[in-house]
């Protein structure tokens, strides 16, 4: 859970715990309270990601945040500190080994990794311990034929460390949740745990539990018993084991939360290649420094930020800024690290390294929106902060009602114990895991990757959808949507001499084009195989264009600057056909051969064959749909229009995309964002819920709540339907969880109890748990209409 904190002042500085124990969203609200008592010190705790953004005065003491996070009950532990860049060394190379973490990485990264890993480790032998253990107890307890002489005896061999080392966890953070006046589910699970193997022990050594050949017969009858022969080993062992499962299902999606930033830190360089003194020499990216000229090659990452010195290439910037049309780049033009040059050799002088960087800048705005996130607290500790209070309330009631009435001590708490064990449902671990093993099983069978729980209440809140344009709404792909041959020409040779030049260019324009071609310019149909002349001679004008001799004609195919340096200015007509189809975001190619234009080739990004479908479903819903994009207004009304939405954001750079999303959140929305590109991550981050098309970037799935294979807008429709369903599904699991097991609160207050009936409502509320969840196995898919 975290909330907004007002702005930090300006003499003041952040830095990010990372914080260990948590076990529930209130422990991070109980952090968060006792860190902003301190002087001039706003601080955030995020449970999901499990770290807290703090602010905190010129001067202050950072170990004072540990002190008292400590005091809380839990640990916290500072981040490194940077380490200092290096400078060049003179003549090339760099005291640096070029295998050295990018800054900003490893050292943080790797200690929270190996501290989550080693707690994730930690939780998966406590799981297979008790399932091991708890297995043949509960089988014991159950059937009577199991019972040998001394079965009971194994039954506290196999029970107690289930119930002492397995639950140790539960103990310790319902030790905490006492000291504050608290209660959770861990505190249920507990104390529910506890009294079963106390009781237990009392009847095993003082009461007749413990005699050769006692047994459990398999009776149903509610009959008075002062509890001296009676174990509950099997609801202690059976309850730790379930809630173990949830919470290690729990615990490995909540890994994932910071895998984002790392993401985002991979995609950038290693190495550079460094000009120095006019040599080349290759170093790690952390020794390239502000001002120096570095080369990169076609098909080579942008190392860091700069300016085009010399050369002139196409950068293809897709996977940061999500459009699909490479953006042509020469002399004094900016570029941005990580992006992926595609054409020719440029020379590039970095302005910004490190930290400064476009990317690096990124990560920050990914980490914030994470960071800024509200969690929902869980709804089992929802209801367990007012069922456990009143349990006790109830169990206190029943000792002192039983001894005001004259009944021996042994009766007495008996029935008061009985209260606390009937009170701890074995189903209450089952009830969120097995919704989600179910759910998410469904959703990965549709292509739908659901990350945890806290996703599924998101989605009930749900009102607002923000789509990204390009690779969301449209394919993101390049594709020859029109031929316009000037009069007398005719279509299809125009298109045939076109796409025979342009097949001998890697120029994903140019691969529009032969793509269409050899399809008869439909962009579906890949059956069709046209086979294309093979020019004589070709030439690449970078930038412009490319000609050569195609079938002995003169071709050229480009720019309309290009085709009037050789010869071949536009006509009118053409040229205003031209401006018309650029108006509308299309990419325009002129194509011309012996010395007169001969036409046009249009290519732009397409709608998706379903995102019309979509819309419309989302909208009966009960949501409305927003399209996001930085393409200008007439490009996204166009889009827009084409697929029935009517609120538009246009012209919004990369970076503003996040405060676009925190903009409609501050105006009462609550925001799904829909997104592929890694400038969508921050604004992925930032949603109530994130849905991230899998046909995107790394980034964008690391950092949105679920992730769509297919990459079809439909798959936000069934998504949002499925988390709805199994969030429903939860919520029913744990009313009935609660509902069978209080419901058999009044037979332990008459001291009727007994273990076989005891172990009857753990077993009918499981069942009934299980089968309730594995209703999700006949969700179904939202059908394309176009399969009907």
């Amino acid at each position: 859970m975290s909330t907004t904190n007002p702005s930090a002042p300006a003499d003041s500085s952040t830095l990010a715990l990372q914080i260990q124990g948590m076990t529930c969203a209130s422990c991070a609200m109980r952090i968060e309270r006792k860190l902003n008592k301190l002087d001039g010190v706003n601080a955030t705790v995020n449970y999901a990601t499990e770290k807290a953004q703090v602010s905190i005065p010129k001067g202050f003491d950072p170990a004072v945040l540990l002190t008292e996070v400590s005091k809380a009950g839990y640990t916290a532990v500072l981040p490194p500190a940077p380490a200092p860049r290096r400078p060049p060394v003179p003549g090339g190379g760099s005291e640096t080994d070029a295998s050295a973490p990018a800054a900003g990485s490893s050292a943080a990264d790797g200690g929270e990794q190996t501290s989550a890993e080693r707690e994730l480790t930690s939780l998966r032998q406590r799981l297979i311990g008790a399932v091991v253990l708890t297995v043949p107890v509960v089988a014991m307890a159950m059937i009577p034929a199991l019972q040998f002489t001394y079965w009971q005896w194994a039954s506290l061999a196999l029970a107690a460390p289930v119930i002492v080392w397995g639950a140790w966890p539960f103990h310790r953070a319902a030790w905490v949740n006492l000291r504050h006046g608290s209660a959770t589910m861990d505190t249920l699970v507990s104390v529910g745990t506890a009294a079963a193997l106390a009781w237990s022990l009392y009847a095993l050594f003082l009461g007749t539990a413990g005699m050769p050949g006692m047994v459990h017969p398999f009776e149903l009858t509610l009959a008075p018993s002062d509890g001296a022969g009676n174990i509950y080993l099997e609801v202690g062992a059976g309850v730790t084991t379930f809630v173990l499962a949830g919470r290690y299902v729990e615990k490995r999606s909540k890994r994932r939360a910071g895998a984002a930033l790392r993401a985002l830190l991979d995609l950038g360089a290693k190495q550079v290649a460094v000009l120095r003194d006019g040599v080349e020499h290759t170093v790690a990216i952390d020794d390239l420094a502000v001002g120096e000229d570095f080369l990169v090659r076609p098909g080579e990452k942008i190392a860091t930020d700069g300016v085009v010195v010399s050369g002139t290439s196409a950068v293809d910037a897709s996977m940061l800024t999500g459009e699909s049309v490479p953006v042509e780049v020469s002399a004094d033009d900016e570029v941005v690290g990580a992006t992926l040059n595609v054409g020719g050799r440029l020379v590039v002088r970095a302005t910004r390294v490190g930290e400064q960087t476009q990317l690096a800048q990124m990560a920050r705005l990914v980490e914030a929106a994470q960071n800024g996130k509200a969690q929902v607290q869980r709804l089992a500790d929802q209801i367990s902060a007012v069922f456990v209070p009143v349990v006790l309330v109830i169990a206190v009631i029943t000792l002192g009602a039983w001894l005001g009435a004259g009944f021996p001590a042994s009766a007495a708490f008996t029935a008061a114990v009985a209260v606390l064990v009937i009170a701890c449902p074995c189903a209450l671990g089952l009830a969120t895991p097995t919704a989600l093993l179910v759910g998410t099983g469904r959703g990965a069978q549709m292509g739908i990757l659901i990350k945890g729980p806290e996703v599924l209440e998101s989605t009930r809140r749900i009102d607002t959808v923000v789509m990204d344009k390009t690779g969301t709404v449209t394919t993101g792909q390049m594709s020859l949507v029109r031929t316009i041959p000037a009069p007398g020409v005719d279509e299809a040779e125009l298109l045939r001499l076109a796409a025979a030049l342009e097949d001998a260019s890697e120029h994903p324009i140019a691969r529009a084009v032969v793509v269409g071609a050899r399809t008869n310019g439909r962009a579906d149909d890949r059956t069709s195989g046209q086979v294309l002349p093979v020019p004589t001679s070709f030439t690449t004008d970078e930038g412009r264009g490319v000609h050569g001799t195609v079938e002995g004609r003169s071709v050229v195919v480009g720019r309309a600057s290009l085709l009037a340096q050789h010869g071949a200015p536009l006509s009118e007509d053409l040229a205003a056909t031209k401006a018309e189809a650029e108006s509308r975001g299309s990419t325009v190619v002129a194509v011309g051969w012996d010395g007169a234009a001969r036409g046009l080739l249009v290519i732009a990004d397409t709608v998706k064959a379903t995102s019309a479908q979509a819309v419309a479903a989302l909208k009966e819903l009960g949501l409305t749909p927003v399209l996001l994009t930085g393409d200008n207004e007439a490009v996204a009304r166009d889009v827009a229009a084409q697929v029935g939405i009517t609120e538009v954001i246009a012209e919004v750079l990369p970076q503003d995309k996040v405060a676009t999303v925190r903009a409609l959140q501050e105006a009462g929305k609550k925001v799904a964002m829909v997104g592929d590109g890694i400038n969508d991550a921050p604004a992925l981050a930032q949603a109530d819920l994130g849905l991230a098309m899998g046909t995107g970037t790394d980034v964008a799935m690391q950092a949105s709540d679920l992730t769509l294979v297919g990459g079809d807008l439909l798959g936000v429709v069934d998504a949002i339907r499925l988390s709805r369903r199994t969030l429903a599904t939860i919520r029913s699991n744990l009313f009935w969880a609660f509902a069978y097991n209080t419901a058999a609160i009044p037979v332990a207050a008459l001291g009727l109890l007994n273990p076989m009936l005891a172990g009857a409502a753990m077993a009918l509320s499981s069942v009934f748990v299980v089968g309730n969840s594995l209703r999700l196995r006949r969700f179904t898919a939202t059908e394309p209409m176009g399969s009907r």
